[in-house]
């Protein structure tokens, strides 16, 4: 007994150093918003097993309220940059970071999943239960807070962890309408693509920390470029399956073939939800990635990216100059091409960080656009979702004459097109897209540049055929359009922070400042 008390004696001295070296503090006003945007899908969760299906529409508004203050619990934040679940032996290697880059990318997912809710709440009113409200509520609002959670991860583990709590709820609110064929049809197109993504990007993931045998960003970076000889090769495989699984999640050609199915068969609001906050999820991704973990491998993944964004462009804008305006959900479709061409100019900034001496800045340009694009982009689709609630087909011919009926909506759609096309009075997405060619020219990518140029002609037609529809005289009866409050407000919103913007283009670029180096 006295020889295993005396053996017992030092464990138990060295086991209380050993748990105090193993606990990590945690910085709760840092992790705020993503946390509370997941408890507020929790409680929407577990208030739908008691509320009556008379009241279920408050499950909504709470979730509308949850996101509002997620978002509020930004401000906070701004008087310096945080850390938490940080290495004990290292304080500046942590797994979240609360830095400038992720409340400009967090403020951009909490609103665009916010004024997705606001477009929801009429959604789900309008579809007269046959959607579950509790469910869709939880699943929202956990994908929001997944993607909330990405822009802040430091390391791959919380990345892909990240990435795939953004994901998996998104591929059951694409196919939340049960025995929809089209719903069905296009979660299942989204599911795959996603998980042939996700598989391809754990691999690479492998790879990268075979190689350099760490997971965090900051140590990537320093350990990447003195890989052993042997392990080379592995380490380029690695970077080159990681960029090809985060194409996909940026919907980036030719991993692009799942977003105009998609968009159709979901929800409208999803589809808007899709278009702005899973984008800006890829987008974030793979500037940690890239710009962050790799920029000794600048030499692989800057062609490759601005290979890509020339292609993307130029298939997305091709792809949405072909829709029939008479096609059943032409209009939705034009939307989901477009958004794949707008996908090839955000790639641009990042492909010109390769080639640039401020990579700051071509991140910055990248983050600048993306806000334009968020706000005018939801903005047509709350005009869409207007449309639709009298037009199932959402057809672009459906749109003709819109001035007649609904003059505040068709002012406020043709100003949303005219930002995304790039001509005034839309002055944000002339100077968001005059940003993105600066960058690629400082860069020296002078190509692409010129095809960007040309891409943007491109959909200057199917943008303004779209925009004198609205004011032409309407065939047959026009339909009247009712506003309901949610969607009022969200069109308010959208177009207030557009008409802002305009006003004042250079607020974007401080804004953006992202502080990632």
């Amino acid at each position: 007994m006295s020889t295993l008390a005396a053996m017992a004696q030092p464990l138990a001295s060295s086991a209380e150093p050993l748990a105090a070296n193993l606990a990590q503090s945690v910085d709760w006003l840092a992790i705020a918003p993503p946390t509370l945007t997941a408890i507020v899908g929790l409680v929407v969760l577990v208030a739908d097993l008691f509320v009556g299906e008379q009241k279920k529409a408050l499950l909504g508004w709470v979730s509308v309220a949850g996101l509002a203050a997620s978002a509020l619990l930004l401000l906070p934040l701004l008087d310096g940059d945080r850390s938490t679940f940080c290495l004990t032996g290292d304080a500046d290697v942590c797994s979240y970071a609360a830095d400038r880059f992720t409340l400009v990318i967090q403020f951009l997912v909490l609103g665009g999943a916010l004024l997705a809710a606001l477009l929801s709440v009429t959604t789900l009113k309008d579809a007269d239960k046959r959607l579950p409200e509790g469910e869709y509520w939880f699943l929202l609002l956990s994908s929001a807070a997944g993607a909330a959670l990405l822009p802040a991860s430091r390391d791959l583990a919380t990345l892909v962890v990240a990435l795939e709590v953004a994901s998996l709820p998104a591929f059951a609110l694409v196919g939340i309408r049960h025995g929809d064929r089209k719903s069905s049809e296009a979660s299942l197109k989204f599911f795959l693509s996603s998980v042939t993504a996700t598989a391809v990007s754990l691999m690479g993931i492998s790879f990268v920390y075979a190689s350099t045998g760490t997971l965090y960003l900051t140590q990537i970076a320093d350990r990447i470029q003195n890989v052993d000889g042997q392990l080379h090769t592995l380490a380029q495989t690695g970077v080159v399956l990681t960029l090809v699984g985060f194409a996909f999640k940026t919907a980036a050609v030719p991993f692009h073939f799942w977003v105009p199915d998609t968009y159709v068969g979901a929800p409208l609001p999803i589809a808007a939800y899709l278009s702005v906050v899973g984008k800006t999820v890829g987008f974030s991704g793979l500037i940690l990635v890239t710009v962050v973990a790799l920029p000794s491998y600048a030499d692989v993944w800057g062609p490759a990216l601005a290979a890509l964004a020339a292609l993307t462009m130029t298939v997305g804008n091709v792809g949405a100059l072909r829709q029939q305006a008479t096609r059943a959900y032409s209009a939705v479709r034009l939307l989901a091409w477009s958004s794949v061409g707008q996908a090839g100019y955000l790639l641009v900034p990042i492909a010109a960080a390769a080639y640039s001496d401020d990579a700051e800045r071509s991140v910055g340009s990248t983050v600048a656009y993306a806000l334009m694009y968020a706000a005018v982009n939801l903005g047509a689709f709350a005009v869409a979702a207007l449309v639709g609630r009298t037009r199932a087909a959402n057809r672009i011919t459906d749109y003709r004459g819109l001035y007649a009926t609904n003059p505040l909506a068709a002012l406020l759609l043709a100003f949303f097109l005219l930002c995304l096309a790039g001509l005034p009075p839309g002055i944000i997405g002339l100077f968001a897209k005059v940003t993105v060619f600066s960058a690629a020219v400082d860069a020296g990518l002078g190509w692409l540049a010129v095809v960007m140029a040309v891409n943007v002609v491109i959909a200057l037609f199917y943008y303004l055929q779209w925009t004198t529809l609205l004011f032409r005289a309407p065939e047959g009866e026009p339909a009247a359009h009712r506003v309901p409050a949610p969607l009022t407000a969200a069109l308010a919103l959208t177009g207030v922070l557009g008409v802002a913007l305009s006003g004042a283009p250079q607020l974007v670029l401080r804004f953006t400042d992202t502080g990632l180096f």
